[in-house]
């Protein structure tokens, strides 16, 4: 059985994804206000730095899977508002 081409889409690309590159904002503002802001002993720290990483990550993983399983892509890409939403509490 072939496929049509576009049926499943080239993935990876994620660098060029908008969510992406705002998600790496976040986590570099999150990273400086950190450092700046927060005591160093400050366990806030390594969660808020750690939620940022997490959104980012979540968005790269997501690329990757989405030329095999849109599933695992929507999961995955769908897990972002919610590590950012650590980060605001």
């Amino acid at each position: 059985m072939t496929y049509p081409d576009g049926f499943i889409p080239p993935h990876g690309n994620y660098r060029q994804l908008l969510s992406y590159r705002k998600a790496e904002i976040v986590f570099d503002i999150t990273y400086r206000f950190c450092q700046r802001f927060l005591a160093k002993s400050d366990r806030t720290i390594d969660q808020m730095i750690q939620g940022a990483r997490s959104g980012k990550q979540n968005i790269l993983e997501g690329s990757k899977a989405s030329g095999t399983s849109k599933e695992t892509e929507i999961k995955l890409m769908g897990r972002r508002p919610c590590q950012f939403g650590r980060i605001t509490r």
